[in-house]
Order: C-alpha cells, then structure tokens, then sequence
C-alpha cells in the first residue's frame, strides 16, 4: 500500500493504490501548473462566494485566504514542492493549502468539482495570454507603421505571381502586413469575449445542491458572464479550439512576412538586410549569413496548426460531459501561446532592424514593364476601349523585349505605331514616380495615401 501522505482524495473508492506507470501517464502536475496562479485566484474567488452564501464560517475563509497567499508567494519564488502523486496542480495547491490551513483548506472544493475548476482556470490563463498577445500584436504593428513612414516615397516592385506587376512603395507593402494584424487583433478580441464566461458552479457535470451565487463568482474574476449549461460548461473547449485558429491565422501573416523577408534578403534580389543579430552563420561557409529567425518562424508556423488539427480531433468524438481526453488539450494550448508570444515580440524588435536598399528596388522595377498598366489607363483616357488598350500594349512590351530595353526606351515613333493617340506626355506616365502618384485614392500606394494611411493607422493604435 501506498503511503498514507500519498493517499488519493478519491482514493476511498479504490482497493488498491494506482501504479506508478498509470501516475506518470495520467499525471498533468508538469504542465498545467502554469495556470497555478489562476487556479489560486479562482479558488479565493469561490471561498467568498461560499462564505458570503454561508456554507463556509468566514473564519474558514479568512484560513482560506491567508494560505493561499503564502502558496502563491511560495510559487512566485520557486519554493512550491510540485508532487506527480497529486497528479495535478489543483490538487497540489488544495493539499498545500489544507497542510497549512487544516479543515478549512478540506472545506474549499465544497460546491465544485475538478471539471469545473480546471475549466475556469484554462479560460482564466487564457484571457490573459489573449492580453499578452494583443500587446505585442500592437507592438508589431508600430514598428511596421514606423518602417512604412521611413519609406512611403521609396518604390518597390509589386508582385503577382511573384512576376513584376506594378510599382507600389515600400512603406503601402508593409501597411499590407499593418492590416493582417489588424485584422489579427479584432479576431483576438472577439475570441475573448468567448472565452470571458465563467463555467464555475457547473461542478461534475450536472450543478450544485448549494446555495451559490455564480454571477458573484463571474463579478469577482472579471467574466461577462456565466456558462448558460453546467454539461456544456465543463466539457466546452471550443474557445481552446478558437484560440489557435486565431493563433494559426497570425502565424500565417507572420510566415508570409517572413517568406518574403528570405526572398528579399537573398543576394538575386537583394532589396533589403536584416541586422546581425537576427541572422546565423554557416559551420562550413564561412560568407553566409543566414535569415535563421524569419526562416524558423515558417517552421513554427506549421507547428501551430498542428496544434489546431489536434485540438479538433481531440475533440471530435467525446461524448458529454466532461472525459479525460481534455486533459490533452493544455499542452498544444500552451505551445500554440508560447509559439506566437515568442514570434511576436521577436519579430516587433527584428522589423527596426531591416535595412532597406533603394537603388536595388529601383533596379527591379526597370525589368518586367511594371508601368505598362499605366500606358494601358493612358490610351483609354485617350478614348481607345481598354480592350484595345491592352492589346496594343501587349505588342508594344513584345517589342521592347526584342529589342531587349524597357517601355520608356521606346522612342515616341516607336510607340506610336502601335496607336496614334500616343503623344510625347506619354513619358511622363511611364515614369515610376508618375505611376506611383497616379494612384492617389484611399487604399492607393500613391505616398501622399500611404502617409494619410499611417496617420490614421496610428490613431487606431
């Protein structure tokens, strides 16, 4: 037989203690003791709710609060002797806290279960990673709002289909990038507002017998409010599965960021650098210096919707309420958080590191006929339908290939040919300054756009 200190607080039940092999396999004391702080703060939040309803004497309380005050100081400093034979951490907490406290401590989980705790604790440590992530979203996107401004003249090739397409600036690219995350922050706060409900009072699956008051609970921790249903309650963890969805969707952003960062730093393009120390050396080559950062943040990027396809496998199948397969849901949890918290503030502080080199954006929009659209514009407001338009520029960049210069390399009678209606102002359209102004509407990469979408981006954060 087991120790007596070691004696399960459901152990009555049993005729022989669980082996050592089914501890270490159950056990989730070694990762979700991280929400132990939360678990506290839940935990004080239910003993006033027992006293205030009188089910607990308010001594009891009192014992209840003065420990768990020494728990959470001993966990702050290290000190907490994490045990796998209480196999979890709120089971940890509650036989510190009744060493310390006595019956009170044995009276604190009157009116709750695990379930319904360890619920309330997930959506607790996860509003606050929600917070943490919002932070540094916002960080991120003023270090691209700070970029952008220092390049909102600055052309640089657009792409489709990674074939160059049209002059826009440096500074309406990465505005691109300013609204993904954008967009990232309102998924963020509307997954919150999911998650901000309060399943404690649920207990197993089914209620309580005693007298309660869960929306005092709610008031206490700073929920919206409550789990409508105690099944749904505990066995909801629909807002985990949100969560990295919300999560594999930044990632997104950030990979495609940090795709184009690999491309960009690459000595065939070489539009920008990336400061030292976000880069590595090679063990053999001694000349290169590597995008390590950008190019991991691709590869975690996977690694967050793997999280996302396990949670929604994990919970595929369960029937209700509450099943051991949800302890599985902490760890991608967690690892999806720790994943875009360290992508985040490391690429918050890798964007004021990028150099830009103008002359080498310059140099790619002379290949590719990036203002052949705006000869196209140029003809129509000259009265030609832009069908033909397009087909009499289509023939014009034919020639200029053969003759391998680019469209403002044609000479006027050159480019005549292929319409009368062009005259010599066409040169000034051809220009990449030109087409960069002739754009100037909201949403149009004309500087005088960009700088007035800075500006408003910068009210909004």
């Amino acid at each position: 037989m087991s120790d007596q200190t070691d004696v399960k607080v459901w152990s009555g039940r049993f005729s022989e203690p669980v082996s050592d092999l089914v501890k270490r396999y159950t056990a989730s004391v070694f990762f979700d003791r991280r929400m132990a702080l939360q678990d506290i703060r839940g935990s004080l939040a239910h003993a006033k709710m027992l006293a205030r309803q009188k089910i607990i004497a308010a001594t009891d309380l009192a014992a209840i609060e003065r420990g768990m005050a020494q728990i959470a100081g001993e966990i702050e400093r290290n000190e907490f002797a994490w045990n796998l034979d209480d196999e979890d951490v709120h089971l940890n907490i509650e036989k510190r806290l009744t060493a310390l406290v006595g019956d009170a401590g044995k009276r604190l989980h009157t009116g709750r279960s695990r379930n319904d705790q360890v619920a309330t604790d997930i959506r607790l440590w996860l509003r606050d990673t929600v917070d943490a992530i919002d932070t540094l979203l916002k960080a991120y996107q003023a270090a691209l709002l700070d970029m952008a401004a220092a390049h909102a003249e600055t052309p640089l090739p657009g792409f489709t289909h990674l074939q160059v397409a049209q002059p826009v600036t440096f500074g309406h690219h990465l505005l691109a990038y300013f609204e993904m995350a954008r967009r990232d922050r309102e998924r963020l706060r509307d997954a919150r507002r999911r998650i901000n409900r309060l399943p404690l009072g649920a207990a197993a699956l089914a209620g309580t017998t005693y007298p309660i008051d869960r929306a005092f609970v709610a008031q206490e921790l700073g929920f919206d409010g409550v789990c409508e249903n105690s099944l749904d309650a505990v066995s909801d963890r629909d807002f985990a599965i949100e969560f990295c969805a919300t999560a594999s969707l930044i990632m997104v952003h950030v990979s495609r960021f940090a795709e184009e960062l690999v491309l960009w730093m690459s000595p065939r393009v070489g539009f920008i650098d990336l400061a030292d120390r976000f880069c590595t050396g090679s063990s053999i080559m001694p000349q290169k210096k590597n995008p390590d950062v950008p190019e991991l943040a691709r590869g975690k990027t996977g690694r967050v919707f793997g999280h996302l396809m396990g949670l929604l496998t994990l919970m595929k199948g369960q029937p209700l309420a509450y099943n051991k397969d949800n302890q599985e849901d902490k760890e991608p949890l967690f690892d999806t958080a720790d994943t875009v918290i360290d992508t985040l503030r490391i690429f918050a502080e890798l964007v004021p590191g990028i150099v830009v080199k103008p002359e080498a954006m310059r140099a790619a929009l002379k290949q590719g006929f990036a203002t052949a659209t705006d000869l196209a514009d140029y003809l129509v407001k000259k009265g030609l339908p832009f069908r033909d338009a397009h087909e009499a520029v289509a023939r014009a960049v034919r020639a200029a290939e053969t003759k391998g210069c680019e469209l403002p390399e044609l000479t006027l009678a050159e480019l005549q040919a292929f319409s009368p209606l062009i005259a010599d102002d066409v040169f000034a359209v051809l220009t990449v300054a030109g087409s960069l102004a002739a754009r100037n509407h909201v949403g149009g990469t004309a500087p005088d756009q960009v700088r007035a979408a800075i500006a408003r981006a910068r009210a909004a954060l």
